[in-house]
């Protein structure tokens, strides 16, 4: 009974779980009543009443090879049929737990979580001892972002089947996801004590102690999964990563060509009959396509090396997102850029060699990382750029700051990248200073917060849709003096026109790598591990902004 209800309102509760079919929160609510107040007669009655149906029914069980036809059209992923098939027998006979249990996994399949919980939630009352059911439900629970109550279900799982590797697994991604990164490990360790060769526990593990910074302990458990199980592209693909981290550049990128073979990659590969330039074949006198693989911001800092490339090739041709054509054309005046259309893509013969922009590091690697103050390379409209300025000007006084600090996909895996904007406070409370949004979405209610808890003003452009006007946005970053960010598209432009950009990051993130970080003459990044706050990071920030103001 929670602490906020009166005995009677949990009484009406537990009745209303009861209307719903929902008996195993009732029984719930009239166990914690009677634990509390044994004399309660309607919660006596309430009780008796749930048990009188759970003898009624756990007698009822459908014929056997009905239960195997369900597991068998479950194994064949035909989920809508069992769901049906299900229903059916669940009304027939309700006190059926194991057919709860299928019901509620088909459901799960297709995304019907909400549905899928209260399916379990049935078999569990009609069997409180059913491990199966428990763990599915943490599954589900897990799902819906309800992390604690997840972990609940996979330890009443693992208290009733200790011997459930699965179960430890689960619940160390569950640990995981709350940022408990030793106490995922130890879970992932308990599966692999039970499971010797679970490799997608080995790979899990890898993540958490990757995120720990435990960078040659994180390769050596990713190897270890990938020896188990040598297809393992998600192994693979992370294993580049911490590669990239540990400084072991030419291993990263080469197990970062497993990304197409990560089903998160399928639907972003292109297929020519043309060949794929692996680097050593010749471009003289040859044609190659460069194609953008991923977002536009890698677009953007990928098309850093673009002249490597060009350089090589008798002709190049650059198929990017239509709203970055105006900006990479003015860029890169020797390369056909143009807008990608894959609707031709086995027919074409236009070119030699292919190539995905995420595979230009691998093959120009000596360059880049003999560049060690690389120039500016995007070309704004230089037009735009004076009316920026002069829009700038017409706010008040510089310095003209921007900041950039949450992504559009804030889900639990991407948090850390990103500080809570209240959190940025010794760098807006600066005086003196203009700042100006670089976020294209969902900022209104930050810059309101700002604005209530800080007393800052963070001017927003209404005339500006940075989302997709690209290259206008990249001529107001040009026009600012400096660009504050975590990690996003903002200061990937700034730092590529030449603006002074102070990156935020996450150190022990994905995205800290000579792949993803901005790429610029005035690049400044700031780190903050996993297990820190954002506060040393800002205090550094502020103290480079205020050098702007004594010169």
């Amino acid at each position: 009974m929670s602490a906020n209800l009166s005995v009677e309102q949990s009484l009406m509760k537990a009745k209303s779980y009861s209307k719903k079919g929902d008996l195993a929160e009732a029984q719930k609510l009239y166990e914690t009543i009677l634990k509390n107040f044994s004399n309660n007669i309607r919660a006596q009655q309430g009780l008796a009443s749930l048990n009188k149906y759970k003898q009624n029914n756990v007698i009822q069980n459908p014929p056997q090879e009905s239960v195997n036809q369900l597991v068998n059209l479950y194994n064949q992923g035909q989920m809508e049929t069992v769901i049906k098939q299900a229903e059916g027998l669940t009304a027939q006979y309700p006190g059926a737990y194991v057919v709860w249990n299928i019901l509620g996994a088909s459901r799960e399949e297709i995304g019907m979580f909400d549905e899928s919980i209260y399916a379990y939630k049935k078999a569990i009352f009609l069997k409180s001892d059913f491990a199966d059911a428990h763990f599915n439900m943490g599954v589900a629970l897990k799902n819906q972002g309800k992390l604690d109550e997840a972990i609940e279900a996979y330890k009443k799982s693992i208290s009733l089947k200790p011997s459930r590797a699965e179960a430890y697994n689960n619940m160390g991604d569950t640990l995981y996801s709350q940022g408990k990164l030793d106490e995922a490990i130890e879970a992932y360790k308990k599966s692999i004590s039970l499971k010797p060769d679970y490799a997608e526990a080995y790979y899990n593990m890898g993540l958490a102690l990757h995120y720990l910074n435990k960078l040659d302990e994180a390769i050596e458990v990713y190897k270890k999964s990938i020896s188990l199980k040598p297809d393992f592209a998600e192994a693979h693909y992370n294993l580049g990563f911490t590669l990239l981290k540990s400084g072991r550049l030419k291993e990263g990128l080469d197990e970062s060509e497993w990304r197409w073979k990560n089903p998160e990659f399928l639907s972003n590969e292109r297929n020519f009959i043309q060949p794929m330039w692996d680097g050593s074949q010749s471009l003289k006198d040859k044609r190659i396509l460069l194609w953008s693989e991923q977002g536009i911001g890698d677009t953007l800092n990928w098309s850093s090396c673009l002249s490597f490339l060009d350089s090589q090739a008798k002709h190049c041709i650059l198929e990017c997102q239509d709203k970055l054509v105006p900006l990479l054309q003015r860029s890169f005046p020797n390369v056909e850029v143009k807008s990608e259309d894959r609707s031709l893509d086995i027919n074409r013969d236009d070119f030699d060699y292919h190539l995905p922009m995420g595979s230009l590091y691998r093959h120009f690697l000596s360059e880049i990382t003999q560049n060690t103050k690389p120039k500016a390379y995007l070309v704004p409209d230089p037009d735009r750029v004076n009316y920026w300025r002069e829009r700038l000007n017409s706010l008040g006084k510089g310095p003209y700051v921007g900041i950039g600090w949450k992504s559009t996909d804030m889900s639990p895996g991407r948090l850390p990248n990103y500080a809570p904007i209240l959190e940025w406070s010794p760098v807006l409370k600066i005086p003196d200073v203009t700042f100006i949004n670089l976020q294209y979405k969902d900022f209104e209610d930050d810059l309101a917060k700002v604005k209530d808890k800080l007393g800052v003003t963070v001017h927003n452009f209404d005339e500006l849709d940075q989302f997709n006007n690209v290259d206008d946005t990249t001529a107001l970053c040009a026009a600012l003096d400096m660009l504050v960010s975590n990690h996003g598209t903002a200061p990937l432009i700034s730092g590529a026109v030449g603006t002074p950009t102070k990156l935020a990051n996450w150190k022990q993130s994905s995205w800290n790598t000579i792949l993803n970080n901005p790429v610029g003459p005035l690049i400044d990044i700031y780190t903050r591990n996993t297990w820190e706050t954002w506060d040393n990071v800002f205090r550094l920030i502020k103290e480079d902004i205020l050098k702007i103001n004594q010169n």
